[in-house]
Parts: structure tokens; C-alpha cells; sequence
């Protein structure tokens, strides 16, 4: 019977030793930052600091933003690429990186599976067809109509040639047959500030970027860019139901890691990025965003990765799509 107690006890004095061990290898030693691929202002920024403030707290650890812009998120993500896979480096990916990227640059410093670790799909939100208050054309209909009375001299901006803004523009570009002035700029943040300023008159924007702009009645919504109609702008008409059927132009974003993450902490993330994204405070600022359908499996956001990329890569050939010099 002493025996049996001594054991037990001696058991339990391994497990308590081994909980802190148990800790650094489903969470990262020290303070973890998260990589953003655009300034301040854009969707992209705006989820990610979402997740960092609810992670911190549930990480008891400092989780920071860190804005990389340029290249229409790939600088962000070849850094990462290059950093050690300890977890303190997180990147929150995004479809021009992930997806876009590898059919516009063929020589890009990093191969998506090779390089990076899947660790959550944290949503998909549609683009926001939207104006300056100032533009005449408010409608889809009016603005084809615009466009071609003026060919090449109506200006639709964009967070970056090559970004998923630039290829919603040249869809609609071939599915209207219009020709239009693309104006890229270094992320949407100083788009924005430059269409509601007038200095470009359209753009296909981030439904996260561009609603608090929408709400404030800055820019005009013309259509949303999703088959169906996000939650938060349910009175927003699609493409599809202006007469483009099956328009679909989304932009999405997950949390990923520099290749060959450990798989305990790649699974304890994951989980705790579910937590949070079920919270409903969480849930609610997402869909005034118009991000939806995000978490899952590392596994399900994978898959999703290589669907992206081959539905792009199409759209790159099918519209000769280059990036802007």
C-alpha cells in the first residue's frame, strides 16, 4: 500500500514538472507577433487585431501587430517564410499572398506548402463595389454605362497590382467589356483615403476595410461581390443580381506559421483560435465586417488554399492578368 502511494505520488510530481514543458510545446516562449501584410486601416489589419487581443488573454503572453506593406502582402509573407518555425512569428495570410501571388510571380522567395504551416481560416468576406459620395453613377448599370462613354478615364483603385481588388476590377473589366483607369496603392487604407478624398472614384474594396466608411456615409455601396449577401449589408444587391451572373470575387484571411510548426502547437492554436472566433463579440465585429465562414481544421484551411490557388491561377490566364511595373 506504501508502495502504491509512493508511486502515485511520485507520478504526480513528474506531471507537475512536466506542465511547464507540456506549455512550450503547444505555446511559444515569449511574446508572439502577427505579421500584417498592409498599413493600418485595411481589412486585413482590422481582423488581425481582433484575434491578437483575444489571444493575448488567453495566452497570457504579449501578441502584437506588426504591418509589413508592400507587394500587396508579399513582403509580409516572405519574411515569415524565413523565420524560425517557434510560433513567435505568426502571419495573418491573406488571398493575394496565399493565393494571387503564385500565378502573378512566378518567382516569389517562397513556395506556399514548403514554407508555411496552415493553422486557421479566419474568414471570407466579399468586396464591396464602392464610390465617393461625388460620382454621378451609383448603380452597376450606370457605372458600365460611364465607363463606356469614357473608356480608360474612370479610375478604380486598388491596395496593389495583383491584389484581390485589382483581379475583382479586371473580372468586371471582362465581364462588362469596359476599359477602366486601375490606380494601385500600397494597401487599402491609403486607397480609401484617397477615393473618399476624390483623388480615384471607384473601387472594389474589402467589405472589412470599406464598412466603417459605408456606415459613416463616406462611400457609396453599389454591390457586394459574394453570390449571397453578407449579413452585415444585407441591403447591398450582388453582382450576380445586377445582371453578372455568378460573380464571385472574394477576399479571405487565416493564420499561419513559418513551415514545419510542431504539430502540438499547431493544434493548440488552432483550437484557441475556434475559442475565439465563436465568442460572440467576436462573431457580431466580424459580420459588420462581412467576414464569415471562417474556422475549422488546419487540414479544412489547407484545402481551401489549393482551391483558391487553382481558381486564380485561372482567372490570371483567362483575363492575361499582369502585375502593374
Amino acid at each position: 500500500m506504501k508502495r502504491r502511494t509512493l508511486l502515485t505520488a511520485a507520478s504526480a510530481g513528474v506531471a507537475l514538472l512536466g506542465a511547464p514543458t507540456l506549455r512550450a510545446q503547444t505555446l511559444p516562449a515569449g511574446p508572439i507577433r502577427v505579421i500584417v501584410g498592409f498599413p493600418p486601416g485595411g481589412g486585413t489589419d482590422a481582423l488581425a487585431r481582433v484575434m491578437a487581443v483575444k489571444l493575448q488573454a488567453l495566452w497570457n503572453t504579449s501578441v502584437v501587430i506588426e504591418n509589413k506593406a508592400g507587394a500587396a502582402g508579399v513582403i509580409a509573407a516572405d519574411f515569415v517564410a524565413k523565420q524560425p518555425a517557434d510560433g513567435n512569428t505568426l502571419l495573418m495570410a491573406h488571398i493575394n499572398s496565399h493565393a494571387i501571388a503564385p500565378s502573378l510571380q512566378p518567382k516569389l522567395g517562397y513556395q506556399i506548402e514548403r514554407d508555411f504551416t496552415p493553422i486557421a481560416l479566419v474568414g471570407v468576406t466579399p468586396n464591396l463595389l464602392i464610390c465617393n459620395t461625388q460620382q454621378p453613377a451609383k448603380t452597376v448599370q450606370d457605372l458600365v454605362a460611364l465607363c463606356k462613354q469614357q473608356p480608360g478615364k474612370i479610375s478604380f483603385a486598388s491596395a496593389g497590382g495583383g491584389s484581390a481588388q485589382h483581379l475583382a476590377l479586371e473580372m468586371f473589366k471582362l465581364r462588362a467589356g469596359i476599359d477602366a483607369l486601375h490606380v494601385p496603392y500600397k494597401g487599402s487604407g491609403p486607397a480609401l483615403t484617397d477615393l473618399i478624398g476624390g483623388q480615384v472614384q471607384y473601387c472594389f474594396e474589402t467589405m472589412t476595410s470599406a464598412t466603417p466608411h459605408v456606415k459613416a456615409g463616406k462611400a457609396v455601396p453599389l454591390a457586394q461581390t459574394r453570390t449571397k449577401r453578407a449579413k452585415g449589408h444585407p441591403n447591398v444587391p450582388t453582382m450576380d443580381e445586377q445582371g453578372f451572373a455568378g460573380f464571385d470575387a472574394t477576399t479571405w484571411y487565416g493564420m499561419v506559421a513559418p513551415g514545419r510548426l510542431p504539430a502540438a502547437m499547431v493544434k493548440r492554436m488552432n483550437e484557441d483560435m475556434n475559442r475565439v472566433m465563436a465568442m460572440p463579440d467576436v462573431i457580431e465585429k466580424f459580420e459588420q465586417y462581412g467576414a464569415e465562414d471562417g474556422g475549422g481544421t488546419p487540414e479544412k484551411f489547407s484545402e481551401f488554399i489549393r482551391s483558391e490557388q487553382q481558381k486564380w491561377a485561372r482567372v490570371v490566364k483567362d483575363a492575361k492578368v499582369q502585375v502593374d511595373a
